[in-house]
């Protein structure tokens, strides 16, 4: 049930390409508190809280081929809604550095995509200065952080959104690859999309990871949005976008719990499928 005559063959291409890709992620899970997960998903939700915190997070990913191209992508996920039998993940933002890939989310998948720029930088960190019995000191090199900038592009005007900072732990050698790079899992995350302007519709579909994974450090997040700045240069009509930008960033900046490392990963995305006809206009 797709939205043109092209979307099915838009899909098979999309599925052959997610098949064979493989590419790093990061996976982190927040603890959002659940008034600004109720401020982004639809109305009609149940949102899934205990004790006024629902979880949410993101998921950073390196796309090594496509057929957009190389791509990086972040996407905000605001919380777990309940749709029996299972519950799904609502993105309450998605930002990728590839023009045809923020529009192929949004006129197929119902995305809230926007294009962003991802700066990275790498950054070396040492230990404190170790004491030895000859009376000098050594610093050793422990790893290197890589930080990662990221600017939402509206027209000409770039606004600096986050910092992350993810930590590199030292290069070890390993015998077994399952202990360099975690064990094989398989695994279905379910998704709700839509209500948006590009596909007012409410949306399921399903993502089939194969991949490995490991707990890692979690990355570090550093809001740099000035709101009273952004305010400035923002007309009226884009005011509640605007403040569901600020919610997003209140998800990023939430208490991170878990963060899951992703290798060798491949992806297939069921095509979506029509659950409501909806509204993107939620207020």
């Amino acid at each position: 049930m797709m939205r043109n005559p092209n979307a099915v063959q838009d899909m098979a291409n999309l599925l052959g390409f997610l098949k064979a890709v493989s590419f790093s992620a990061l996976y982190q899970f927040h603890l959002v508190k659940a008034e600004v997960a109720k401020a982004i998903i639809p109305k009609e939700f149940r949102l899934v809280e205990a004790f006024g915190y629902t979880l949410g997070g993101f998921f950073l990913a390196n796309y090594n081929e496509s057929p957009f191209g190389m791509f990086d992508e972040l996407v905000v996920i605001a919380g777990i809604v309940w749709n029996p039998p299972v519950s799904h993940a609502w993105a309450a933002r998605v930002y990728v550095n590839n023009d045809k890939a923020c529009r192929h989310g949004r006129k197929e998948f119902g995305l809230p995509s926007q294009v962003a720029t991802f700066s990275k930088s790498i950054k070396a960190i040492s230990a404190r200065p170790k004491e030895k019995s000859n009376g000098f000191s050594t610093i050793n090199d422990v790893g290197t952080h890589d930080n990662m900038n990221i600017a939402e592009i509206n027209g000409h005007v770039a606004t600096s959104l986050y910092d992350i900072r993810l930590a590199s732990p030292v290069s070890e050698m390993h015998s077994l690859k399952w202990m360099a790079m975690g064990p094989a899992i398989k695994m279905s995350l379910p998704s709700f999309s839509g209500h948006t302007e590009h596909i007012p519709q409410l949306l399921k579909y399903y993502c089939q990871i194969d991949c490995r994974v490991k707990p890692t450090s979690p990355a570090k997040v550093l809001g740099l949005m000035d709101r009273k700045h952004t305010s400035e240069i923002q007309n009226a009509e884009l005011e509640e976008s605007l403040e569901k930008r600020e919610m997003s960033i209140a998800v990023m900046l939430s208490k991170p719990i878990l963060a899951l490392q992703f290798n060798c990963l491949k992806m297939e995305v069921e095509p979506p499928i029509v659950v409501s006809k909806g509204s993107h206009n939620l207020s």
